[in-house]
């Protein structure tokens, strides 16, 4: 009762504030509600949003102050009305109890919501592609060095996440070794001698040299005080080619170097080269930058669209899309050979080629981006045209449709997708499901609660079970019901399609008799069986979103606006180096709608993206 009380009587004393009061914020912590009500989260498409936890939508249209038993927010949150997370805060409870007596309290309005945080301040460091892509520019270097770097981590779904961009001992020790290798071959091939503007004998010529090569690797003009310092490590050595290795391999493992710092007017013109190219700016756009010519948004999509029209453009963004479309899943992906003989990495390479092939045609080709999801059509070699059950292309790679029949579509129907998220010898509904939420969807489903045991129920001779069957498990446990409905509903609609994404009419499976544990070493061979599959399925959030196929579930996304907002989300990112946050949403509409209104062309939402006052801010504001 003490309990009751000071909810109560904290909500009563602060129902006008401008966020919720710290006790109900609590209280609908406890009850999980921003895990899923968040712009991330898998209920990010309703009316109802929470950030850390406190509300960043007015509550307005969930509440009834006539009758606040009757407020949609408490009939969804006690389950009276269907709700996909369940009952959340179980009725008569004190808690709701609570919140009643909160609504009833307000009297002047919902709660606005807190003024959003600033933005953070990211610094940036060259991915392992940027790093071999920008020496090979600098240097001539074709080594691709960042191979023998530590891996890169995904964080916020990219490996360029500032998060996951800390240099760690092993890293910085393999900087420093590339740095002594890449200068001890440039000045063995010559190639110091060429970035020299001077004659090696003139007394001058080593400030020249530093000043030259200086600017090329940071991005920027030195200062004398740079200058000087390099100068006399220079100084150390007793002829030119040895003074020059040695100041080359101290820039390369410099932070001017592996990060991009420069203050204005040169950080814009980095920004925009690293994540346009994967590179250094070229001499055109530095002199964009000298002359103070990235000052406005018309000038930043001029230089923009000059960079996207250059080739180095594509393989830059294909490196985006197969960050986003998780293609490093594909390509380590293993799988039982006495189910998938066929699958290796001939195939796998294929999968990757096929779902990079329809991303480069609709942006290349400036086609509506919803046909990623919905086209009819794909680009294959003879063995997907195998796996796929079509007549061979003509030419490897050539543009084929699909019938009506195979039930493909667009990347779902694509077997990267489907081999990606499936297990070595069985698919896996869960992982598709959450697959979709996740990259399409942009929603965050929360993981499994502590203790919970996973393991699903052995598939035995004497008792053969579908996915779903097996799966059941899951929605019959309160812990678990919340979540997997949400990603089993999706994913069983792809069961008729194999952990390499073939066409089958039955789940074809691998089991195991039972073994008397009293007979030892005796060896079981496991025998193949087919079971019936159920596709029925559904996407929890998205209104009429009922399917049976990945095409009818392409066309679902291609149709959804959480799906379009995901999309311009997700390079915002990418290009951004962290996730959105609540300052960041109304650059993010208003990149949305240019992409709307532009047709869902991709090169669009591009221009808007690095015209964004987030893109441009750290440097309009340091000028």
């Amino acid at each position: 009762m003490r309990r009751l009380c000071l909810l109560l009587c904290t909500a009563l004393s602060l129902a006008s504030a401008d966020t919720l009061p710290p006790s109900l914020a609590a209280l609908f912590d406890k009850a999980q509600c921003p895990a899923c009500h968040n712009d991330n989260g898998v209920a990010n498409g309703t009316r109802l949003r929470f950030h850390n936890p406190q509300l960043t939508t007015p509550l307005a249209p969930l509440l009834n102050r006539a009758q606040p038993a009757q407020s949609r927010l408490l009939l969804m949150a006690t389950n009276r009305l269907p709700h996909p997370g369940g009952e959340r805060i179980k009725p008569g409870s004190p808690e709701e109890t609570a919140v009643l007596q909160w609504i009833a309290a307000i009297s002047a309005g919902a709660p606005a919501g807190a003024a959003p945080a600033p933005r953070p301040t990211v610094l940036r460091r060259l991915t392992h592609q940027q790093y071999n892509q920008t020496v090979a520019d600098l240097l001539g270097d074709q080594t691709r060095p960042a191979r023998l770097f530590p891996p890169e981590d995904f964080s916020q779904g990219f490996t360029n996440s500032a998060d996951a961009q800390s240099i760690s001992p092993l890293l910085a020790e393999a900087y420093a070794r590339s740095a002594a290798r890449l200068a001890s071959l440039a000045a063995r091939s010559g190639r110091l001698r060429q970035l020299t503007p001077c004659d090696p004998q003139s007394p001058a010529c080593p400030e020249q040299f530093i000043r030259r090569f200086g600017s090329l690797a940071f991005r920027r003009p030195l200062s004398n005080a740079e200058t000087a310092r390099f100068a006399r490590l220079f100084a150390r050595e007793r002829d030119f080619t040895s003074g020059a290795q040695l100041v080359v391999e101290a820039m390369l493992q410099s932070p001017d170097f592996l990060f991009l710092s420069a203050p204005a007017p040169h950080g814009l013109s980095s920004r925009l080269s690293y994540l346009l190219w994967n590179t250094l700016p070229d001499p055109a756009l530095s002199q964009l930058a000298a002359a103070n010519a990235l000052q406005t948004p018309a000038q930043v999509e001029a230089a923009a669209r000059r960079l996207l029209d250059d080739p180095r453009a594509r393989p830059a963004l294909n490196e985006f899309a197969a960050q986003w479309l998780r293609f490093d899943r594909v390509r380590n992906a293993i799988r039982e050979r006495k189910l998938f003989p066929e699958f290796g990495v001939e195939l796998s390479s294929a999968m990757v080629e096929e779902t990079s092939r329809l991303f480069e045609h609709l942006v290349w080709n400036d086609l509506d981006f919803r046909d990623l999801f919905r086209a009819n059509y794909s680009f294959v070699n003879y063995s997907l045209a195998q796996l796929y059950n079509l007549p061979p292309p003509p030419r490897e790679f050539d543009r084929i449709h699909f019938p009506p029949a195979s039930k493909r579509a667009g990347i779902l129907g694509h077997a990267s997708f489907l081999t990606m998220t499936s297990k070595p010898e069985e698919t896996a509904p869960t992982e598709r499901g959450l697959f979709i939420r996740e990259h399409f969807l942009c929603q965050i489903v929360p993981p499994p609660p502590a203790g919970v045991d996973t393991t699903l129920p052995a598939i035995m001779e004497d008792r053969p079970m579908s996915n779903r069957d097996r799966l059941a498990i899951h929605l019959s446990n309160a812990s678990c019901a919340g979540c997997h409905r949400l990603t089993d509903s999706i994913g069983f609609g792809f069961e008729q399609f194999d952990a390499i994404g073939r066409f089958r009419e039955r789940q074809v499976t691998l089991v195991f008799p039972r073994i008397d544990l009293k007979q030892k070493n005796v060896r079981r061979e496991g025998s193949l069986v087919e079971i019936p599959v159920d596709t029925s399925a559904a996407i929890v959030g998205i209104p009429n979103s009922r399917f049976d196929h990945p095409a009818q579930a392409g066309r679902i996304l291609a149709d959804s606006p959480i799906c379009h907002r995901c999309i311009v989300k997700q390079y915002f990112r990418y290009a951004m180096n962290r996730a959105e946050t609540p300052a960041d949403q109304p650059a993010i509409d208003l990149i949305l709608e240019r992409f709307r209104r532009g047709g869902f062309r991709f090169r669009d939402l591009i221009l808007a993206t690095v015209t964004s006052e987030p893109f441009l801010e750290e440097f309009t504001h340091a000028r």
